[in-house]
């Protein structure tokens, strides 16, 4: 009999409960997150020989528990928050909600579940997801940065400047504002200081965009290769995919990008709507992709015109470019892996 043990991961303590294979409860518990709760839940699920586990956000909250299984030696299954969330409401109880059962919920799922994601020991898309996420996060902090240095520069420049503004041009502005004493001299201040702040964060964008393509290069992707995206998007889609091998086919993987349309037919009428789940990190990269093949003469250029002349919208030809670029990603991604496993 193989055990089922179920994991709700919290930042003080886990709560496990163990279920067989009909579903029924065979043991639970409460383990602290600190070195001594997580060898005392190793020891408590080293009671059923044969075992999986099933951790509910294995790549948030759930990781560290998560990636110390993995390591040695277990079987651990990542089961959406979501997921297990409408496990339990679907379940007996009346919705009722404490740990224990949103443990047991984690498990069913996973019993239940057939496409769930199986975890794998961290590796270097890992390092390309971090990475990635933070120029994101600098991007987010300069772009901020902007908005506040224009809104001063406004105030202090008749007619107002450039959308379009840098540290540069800023500085410039600035060393031609001569200022009385009093609030317009405090704001040519503080835009002095932010135009610093632009600066140090273009030296960090900077830097970090040159370890990612060193990490890309480090990966042996060939993804670079595809017209349109570059060291940075290759980097995000790599680290947001993992190992393509998880995804059954095309399909499956465009469903997951966001670039499969939803069937919505009732009845005699078939129809699809333009599909708004999916991870939106990945969707972001293949439009941004898409975008740059139709500004040049490729054959994605040569596609999209192709379906504008079959009636379709700019919109529209733009999504089936996305899907076909999916398609081409994956099977990049499936070579890449076969090459280098």
């Amino acid at each position: 009999m193989q055990a089922l043990i179920g994991i709700d991961p919290h930042k003080v303590a886990n709560a496990a409960v163990a279920l067989d294979e009909r579903g029924q409860v065979l043991a639970e518990g409460r383990f602290l997150t600190n070195r001594a709760g997580l060898r005392q839940l190793e020891r408590w699920g080293h009671r059923f020989p044969s075992r999986r586990w099933a951790i509910e956000g294995a790549q948030g909250l759930g990781r560290p528990l998560a990636q110390r299984l993995v390591a040695r030696g277990e079987t651990v299954i990542d089961v959406p928050a979501k997921l297990s969330a409408r496990i339990r409401l679907l379940s007996g109880g009346h919705g009722r909600k404490t740990d224990a059962l949103d443990a047991r919920s984690t498990a069913l799922a996973a019993h239940n579940g057939e496409r769930l994601t199986q975890v794998q020991v961290e590796d270097h898309t890992a390092i390309l997801r971090l990475l990635s996420d933070r120029r994101d996060d600098l991007v987010t902090e300069r772009t901020r940065t902007i908005n506040r240095l224009h809104v001063l520069l406004r105030e202090l420049v008749p007619g107002g400047v450039n959308r379009n503004l840098s540290a540069e041009s800023a500085a410039a502005h600035l060393r031609r504002i001569r200022t009385a004493p009093g609030p317009a001299r405090a704001r040519r201040q503080l835009a002095s200081e932010l135009v610093a702040d632009v600066r140090r964060l273009d030296r960090q964008i900077a830097d970090l965009e040159r370890r990612i393509r060193q990490a890309v290069r480090q990966a042996g992707t060939t993804l670079t290769e595809l017209f349109g995206l570059g060291p940075v998007l290759a980097a995000k889609i790599i680290g947001h995919v993992g190992h393509p091998t998880r995804f059954p086919t095309k399909a499956h993987f465009a469903s997951y990008t966001g670039t499969a349309p939803i069937e919505a037919s009732s009845g005699e009428v078939v129809r699809h709507r333009l599909s708004r789940g999916g991870n939106r990190q990945l969707n972001h990269c293949l439009h941004m992709a898409a975008i740059v093949q139709v500004r040049h003469d490729t054959p994605g250029r040569a596609y999209y015109l192709r379906k504008r002349a079959e009636g379709k919208s700019e919109k529209e030809a733009l999504r089936c470019l996305k899907r076909r670029i999916s398609d081409a990603v994956f099977r990049v991604l499936c070579m890449d892996e076969e090459r280098t496993p």
